[in-house]
């Protein structure tokens, strides 16, 4: 049964079964075609009141809904720890936040405050670099100016704590932003494409390349600069691009803002095989914008991401480590 409410919304589509099959048309109706045809379930109808019976009555361990896209979900699930997927609470800190010192809404200690208020650990301020001077990107004398405003909050707001961080235009000729002399006053780096965003394949990765090999850049921002009905985003080698950082010790984000979700769920498990660190992160303009992590961790539950493997659920102690750790391998000191 098809029902539209109106001109503008989405169809809504109602599924009529008898109870005792209802098990098997959720999970149907909850499923890719590819995850269906891997599961290779009877031709004939299962009586199973949920879904939980349903999986128990063809012989397969129970694959949650938000699995169910993937054909070789069906074969690895028995190799996923289901406990261990993320979930929005294991979020604890927020990387990549804008104040109003760039586009953002608010003062660096109001968004502090507020996330101390949520129970959050620490922050990751990441304004504009001054090539996006359409968003008031930060000049290298605003740059000396916010850390030390950063400090002053440290020791006002400790235990809970700001890093200083850039979200730093990635150029076109694969350069970044600043030079060396600035890049290392900041606690993480993180890299992203801004400008000149209709280029193929090569031009792409030429940039995103050169911005990874950089030992400065400590996350590489929405990997294809999409939004999602909007743009398209431009073309890469994602198999590259998840090699090149596993190599560089580059995270790579998952933003979270609705309107990117990017890097794609799609590669999260090939990311994961190679062993890479990925960030779920709110690209946050305003407070309201910090719950945008709820939407980035759907979409890494679709590729099993796990805690272990997101560093924005790293504790304040575990993050602090591992950019230290980061740091020292990339022979940057500490």
């Amino acid at each position: 049964m098809l029902i539209l409410c109106a001109e503008n919304f989405l169809p809504i589509h109602f599924h009529l079964t008898d109870e005792k099959f209802f098990g098997q048309k959720i999970v149907e109706t909850s499923s890719s075609d590819d995850f269906l045809q891997a599961l290779q379930k009877p031709a004939t109808a299962i009586e199973a009141v949920d879904e939980v019976e349903f999986f128990k009555s063809i012989g397969q361990p129970f694959i949650p809904s938000f699995l169910r896209e993937k054909q070789n979900i069906v074969d690895r699930i028995k190799t996923i720890d289901l406990t261990s997927i993320i979930q929005p609470s294991d979020i604890k800190g927020l990387i990549h936040s804008h104040s109003n010192w760039s586009d953002g809404a608010y003062t660096i200690e109001q968004m502090a405050e507020e996330l101390i208020r949520l129970g959050f650990e620490y922050l990751v301020i990441s304004d504009h670099s001054k090539a996006a001077f359409y968003a008031n990107g930060l000049s290298e004398e605003r740059i000396t100016e916010q850390h030390r405003y950063i400090n002053e909050l440290n020791k006002k707001l400790h235990p809970f704590k700001i890093f200083k961080s850039i979200e730093c235009d990635i150029l076109g000729d694969g350069t970044l932003d600043y030079d060396d002399n600035i890049l290392k006053t900041f606690d993480l780096v993180i890299t992203s494409v801004h400008s000149n965003l209709d280029m193929d394949e090569e031009k792409a990765m030429m940039r995103l390349m050169g911005a990874i090999t950089n030992p400065y850049t400590t996350i590489l921002g929405h990997m294809t600069g999409r939004l999602l009905t909007r743009r398209k985003g431009y073309p890469v080698d994602h198999k590259k691009i998840i090699d090149a950082c596993v190599a560089h010790d580059v995270v790579i984000e998952i933003n979270a803002s609705p309107s990117r979700l990017d890097m794609d769920w799609r590669w999260i498990d090939y990311a994961l095989d190679k062993g890479l660190i990925l960030s779920i992160n709110p690209d946050a303009h305003s407070l309201e914008e910090f719950h945008y992590v709820k939407y980035g961790t759907l979409v890494a539950q679709k590729g099993a991401l796990t805690t272990s493997r997101n560093l924005s659920s790293y504790s304040l102690q575990e993050f602090e480590a591992y950019l230290q750790q980061v740091r020292k391998s990339k022979g940057l000191g500490v």
